[in-house]
């Protein structure tokens, strides 16, 4: 297909809550409106702190949630809830802990299966266990796998077989919602290496979310950074990680660890409340702990701006 594999335009989730029994409705803005098109082969990274809306947005793309507000396209299609049923088999999902995302009461070539049994009532058992067998082969697993329960395997064993399982349908999307941070170091390059090769192989899209960013600095292909629910800078990585043009974005960077000894390091210790994301703010939200913001920061809200490296800063660095 031509075009963007993923499409979304003014994205948003609101969640009413209440402190107590009397108390008013109040809304968490959890995704206050973001937009972004990701096409096939590429890798789209979401950074910022916890809280940010990181989670959130991979609810809504792979459609577990519906949006408050915005519109979303997967492989040209317009995303309602009347539709989830059939594109839900274009985007899986690869989650954090790979040990809790598999039933340990199933066998691999069972957790393999389900979605075939699911979504491809078609085939017979014969066809859904070859198809498991080659994507057990596919991710770097051995044949005998097959009949072994999850606890007989290794983090890095799993999260190549959460991977497989996303595989099974035939995916464009496959959003990755930190998939190697339980991960012991030695065991994260490996994964990311299978990942790398599996999107080579199948041009598979992936939206990556992540808080490592000497992770995302050699994995993703553009990085859209976060803060409280906004988009406040977008850019290829290469842009972002050579010359940050938000303040969050300069912070973020600075607490990075890097390899060279003999390189300057200049932290950046942000001071200041975090607002809480219940107070819809009228200002830019970072303004509280921003060191360049001034008064008009706090009454006026910055927009994206920008045509490849675009940031939403008045005082951009």
């Amino acid at each position: 297909m031509s075009g963007p594999v993923v499409k979304a335009q003014n994205l948003a989730r609101f969640y009413d809550v209440k402190d107590g029994f009397l108390s008013p409705v109040k809304t968490v803005r959890a995704l206050a409106g973001i937009d972004f098109e990701l096409d096939a082969g590429k890798t789209l990274a979401i950074v910022g702190e916890s809280g940010c809306g990181k989670s959130t947005l991979a609810r809504l793309i792979t459609m577990i949630e519906e949006p408050t507000d915005g519109t979303l396209e997967i492989a040209g299609e317009n995303v309602t809830p009347k539709d989830w049923a059939g594109l839900r088999k274009s985007v899986q999902i690869v989650f954090q802990d790979p040990y809790g995302s598999l039933n340990p009461r199933q066998r691999i070539g069972q957790i393999l299966e389900e979605p075939l049994k699911i979504n491809r009532p078609e085939l017979s058992a014969a066809e859904r266990e070859t198809r498991a067998r080659e994507m057990i082969a596919l991710v770097g697993l051995r044949e005998e796998h097959y009949d072994r329960y999850p606890h007989m395997f290794s983090g890095g064993q799993r999260q190549r077989i959460s991977i497989a399982r996303a595989l099974m349908l035939d995916p464009k999307v496959l959003v990755l919602d930190e998939p190697v941070s339980a991960l012991d170091v030695s065991i994260q390059s490996q994964i990311l290496n299978l990942l790398v090769e599996l999107q080579d192989r199948l041009g598979l899209a992936y939206l990556f979310i992540s808080h490592d960013l000497s992770v995302v600095r050699h994995f993703a292909d553009e990085v859209i950074v976060m803060y409280l629910g906004r988009a406040v800078e977008r850019a290829s990585k290469e842009d972002l990680f050579a010359a940050p043009k938000h303040p969050y974005s300069k912070a973020l960077l600075s607490t990075t660890p890097r390899a060279d000894p003999t390189a300057k390091k200049d932290r950046i210790k942000l001071e200041g409340e975090l607002p809480s994301p219940l107070d819809d703010l009228p200002g830019c939200a970072f303004a509280p702990r921003c060191w360049l913001a001034k008064e008009g920061c706090k009454t006026q809200r910055p927009e994206l701006s920008g045509t490849d490296h675009r940031v939403a800063c008045f005082f951009p660095l």
